[in-house]
């Protein structure tokens, strides 16, 4: 049974960019992922691309053949990957089942939100025995805006409700949040989706006229009850760790490690076979342990990213200057053992 994720959000958002991290991460722990790139416009992907729907179809001749504009001619182009559906799925059987794959949709946020095409290719990769979870990115600098917050907490509700999909919204870029700004609460209150009338005096005091539509507005995404955020640095291992976690787990996928594993430390069922040590334990870890890492508490990536930034750079540098001369290190014990070896012959 094949995983993956279908990668969404508005234009800047950095879904090529979280593809083409989640690629290296992948890579880094020997689990098998391809990237689907199922934008059209997309010509510079920074990703090793392994299907294109350039192949199939693309903006530029849409646009020129038909005379579209760029809305229309993306439209389109979902049409018409969703009639061809077999091109597509005939690419996908080449990957095979156990790699991770990555959908990496348009920009165009009428296609994950309003538009039919995506979301009946996404039932379609259902019915042929996808696992798949919505990764919804949203630029963390619009949590230093109250107005953008509650606009950006409606599209998320709303593209959760249209792809009816397992959920995961992220405030991507949220190691640039200083730059936009002070955040009016801490950052748990943006991540929760805390109590909302917290912001009717600052949207008030922008739009006077509209303040019972605002707080309509918010009222509503509280009666629903669904949005909630992860955060995102791409490029933090810590973090980009994390949000795997929470995608494994909302998608139920378990990364089964090699047999001759040994068992992480507190493992319950220590005396079982070597064999089976490992897969029980990522199983349960999986499916019903807490997700536990550094950047597991919102408050943890406050501190890191807004409140001692320069502290934890500070900290970090050290760090790799540490592990670069361990590395160097070992490379010159590692010569002297060769050249004794040689020595001896």
């Amino acid at each position: 049974m094949p995983f993956g994720e279908v990668v969404c959000g508005s234009p800047g958002s950095g879904k090529s960019t979280y593809c083409y991290g989640k690629y290296q991460l992948f890579t880094a722990l020997n689990r098998p992922i391809a990237i689907v790139n199922l934008d059209p416009a997309n010509d510079n992907i920074p990703y090793p691309c392994a299907v294109d729907i350039s192949s199939l179809i693309t903006l530029e001749d849409v646009m020129q053949e038909h005379g579209l504009g760029p809305n229309g001619g993306m439209l389109y182009c979902m049409e018409y990957l969703e009639a061809n559906y077999d091109w597509l799925e005939d690419r996908l059987k080449e990957l095979g089942n156990d790699t991770y794959v990555l959908f990496d949709l348009p920009g165009q946020v009428e296609l994950s939100t309003n538009h039919d095409s995506v979301k009946n290719i996404v039932h379609k990769l259902a019915k042929s025995g996808y696992r798949l979870a919505a990764v919804h990115l949203c630029d963390a600098h619009y949590v230093t805006d109250a107005s953008k917050y509650v606009s950006m907490l409606m599209l998320s509700l709303r593209a959760m409700l249209h792809l009816e999909l397992p959920h995961i919204n992220v405030l991507s870029k949220v190691d640039l949040i200083t730059q936009y700004g002070d955040l009016d609460f801490n950052l748990d209150f943006y991540t929760e989706v805390q109590d909302l009338s917290y912001l009717e005096n600052t949207l008030s005091s922008v739009t006077p006229r509209y303040a019972a539509l605002n707080m309509a507005i918010c009222s509503l995404i509280e009666d629903f009850g669904l949005v909630g955020f992860e955060t995102l640095a791409v490029e933090d291992k810590e973090s980009m760790l994390h949000l795997m976690r929470v995608i494994d787990k909302a998608t139920g996928c378990v990364f089964v490690p090699p047999a001759d594993a040994s068992a992480p430390p507190g493992v319950v069922n220590a005396n079982a076979p070597p064999s089976q040590r490992p897969n029980v334990d990522a199983l349960f870890s999986s499916a019903a342990g807490p997700i536990k890492g550094p950047r597991s508490d919102v408050r943890d990536v406050q501190e890191r990213w807004v409140d001692a930034r320069e502290e934890w750079d500070a900290w970090e540098k050290a760090q790799w200057r540490k592990e670069g001369q361990l590395v160097q290190e070992e490379a010159q014990k590692r010569k002297i053992r060769e050249r004794s070896a040689g020595g001896g012959t």
